[in-house]
């Protein structure tokens, strides 16, 4: 049986530090760096881009300080918060889908085609080059890589989001 969980717990403490940030509020750094420990960022972390990547950026942006990024993932990760201060409404376009987004049926097709007891954890997470992460059991997606349609649904690297989740954790199977 393939059960599919979606952690959108980054993705809420971002929206919470963009508007936070949008209105000029000082963020905490240690609310930072707990972001910047969530599951969803922590397994994206390598030698270029780490949790105090993250917070210095962040920290950054929130205190108004010049930037200077250190490799192309701070810059990109930087330029990404910045769209997303830009226009709050569209920020609140692109969560909407996924807060909303239930994959049980995803779970039920893939548990009828697959012999396997799985859980994988469907994470969304502020992320910089890379449109996706896979490990054991944790599909993490960039949040930046999505775009909504005006129908309602949204893309996700040029194709419907649900496919490509199953696309994505068909490999992972």
């Amino acid at each position: 049986m393939v059960t599919l969980k979606v952690n959108l717990e980054a993705m809420e403490a971002m929206l919470y530090y963009w508007e936070a940030t949008k209105d000029k509020e000082k963020v905490n750094e240690r609310f930072l760096n707990d972001t910047a420990n969530l599951p969803a960022l922590r397994h994206t972390y390598d030698t270029e881009f780490d949790a105090e990547a993250f917070r210095k950026v962040l920290s950054a942006i929130t205190n108004r300080e010049p930037f200077r990024p250190a490799n192309r993932k701070e810059g990109r990760f930087f330029n990404n918060n910045l769209w997303m201060l830009e226009d709050l409404s569209l920020t609140r376009e692109m969560i909407k889908p996924i807060k909303v987004l239930n994959l049980d049926a995803l779970a039920q097709k893939l548990s009828g085609e697959v012999n396997s007891n799985r859980v994988i954890t469907v994470y969304f997470s502020p992320l910089h080059l890379e449109e996706k992460y896979t490990k054991e059991n944790a599909l993490i997606l960039n949040f930046f890589c999505l775009h909504p349609d005006f129908l309602g649904g949204v893309v996700f690297s040029g194709e419907p989001l649900e496919q490509y989740i199953e696309n994505a954790i068909r490999k992972m199977l």
